[in-house]
């Protein structure tokens, strides 16, 4: 398989295990735990998981550059962020709409992109955030959703995680010299970590909760496919293919959302939402596919440019 064709296939992956998320935190309450313990036990396990294969696999401790060190703080610290403000939103808003507002940061992460490498969109990028905004308020069914009377609490959580988690894509967009990529996990998941105990429940791990009432469960699969697996693959991707693209394909983790919750909680799905997901799917891929026949064509006129040469 072709290199162009792996790191987008990465970052569908890496946000896809993000899809998974709500329905775990669900299935948690269902036990009983609230949403604050579930993702405390996310970070917490996470981190237990990335620490035991730092040990088993490396050889000595990651001494990254003060600029390198600066890129995973900030990457961890917007991680963290994510967690706490976007479980905050599903407080005042209907899980729908939380789900609508985290995909803002699809358009935030695009001008963030652009602003930090002074260029305007491409026709391509606009037309694919066009098609995933739409999407994405199809697929989350906010059309039946009533507005009224939501507190403005929720709007800012909700729209803080998406500027947060935006950013988390551009610092993990960042290369860090010097250093692994099992070691670049582990720093950010140690920083995440942090941020997550100060606000949170870091409790669970004394009060019996964690280990002893079976919540590790729930934060082992959630620490698999919350912290390991995207942060690995995005830290591995988004340096290759840069935070705008890197943005748009990380929508991939609404359909995914959509469809678990429906596998797994049994939720309604209608055809709107029906569309809506397809919508998405294809705001996501346009990108890509237009990248690969700018890739073509300029490799066309290059053997077009050599053949002329010999001639």
């Amino acid at each position: 398989m072709k290199t162009n064709v792996i790191y987008p296939l990465l970052i569908v992956i890496a946000s896809s295990s993000y899809g998974i998320l709500s329905t775990i935190v669900k299935v948690a309450m269902q036990h009983g735990f609230t949403s604050a313990e579930a993702i405390t036990s996310q970070y917490i396990i996470g981190f237990i998981l990335i620490g035991t294969i730092f040990i088993v696999t490396q050889r000595q401790i990651p001494k990254p550059s003060k600029r390198g060190l600066f890129i995973l703080i900030c990457a961890g610290l917007f991680t963290g962020i994510t967690g706490i403000v976007y479980g905050e939103s599903l407080n005042y808003l209907p899980a729908s709409l939380a789900v609508v507002m985290l995909f803002q940061f699809t358009w935030i992460g695009l001008l963030l992109d652009c602003g930090l490498h002074k260029r305007l969109p491409s026709r391509p990028e606009v037309i694919s955030i066009i098609i995933l905004f739409i999407g994405t308020i199809l697929a989350a069914g906010v059309l039946n959703v009533d507005l009224s009377g939501i507190p403005i609490q929720g709007w800012l959580f909700g729209f803080t995680a998406a500027v947060s988690f935006a950013c988390f894509i551009q610092f993990n967009s960042r290369p860090v010299e010097g250093i692994t990529t099992t070691s670049r996990v582990l720093i950010v998941s140690f920083v995440a970590l942090i941020t997550i105990s100060i606000f949170l429940n870091p409790e669970i791990v004394w009060n019996g909760k964690l280990f002893a009432q079976g919540l590790w469960k729930f934060g082992l699969a959630l620490g698999l496919f919350g912290i390991i697996l995207p942060i690995y693959f995005f830290s591995i991707a988004i340096p290759k293919i840069g935070g705008a693209l890197a943005s748009i394909l990380s929508a991939t983790e609404l359909p995914v959302a959509v469809t678990v919750s429906v596998i797994v909680l049994h939720e309604p799905l209608t055809f709107l939402q029906i569309i809506g997901i397809i919508f998405v799917l294809v705001g996501m891929i346009l990108p890509t596919i237009f990248a690969q026949r700018r890739q073509k064509a300029i490799l066309l006129e290059s053997v077009n440019g050599n053949t002329k040469g010999i001639k």
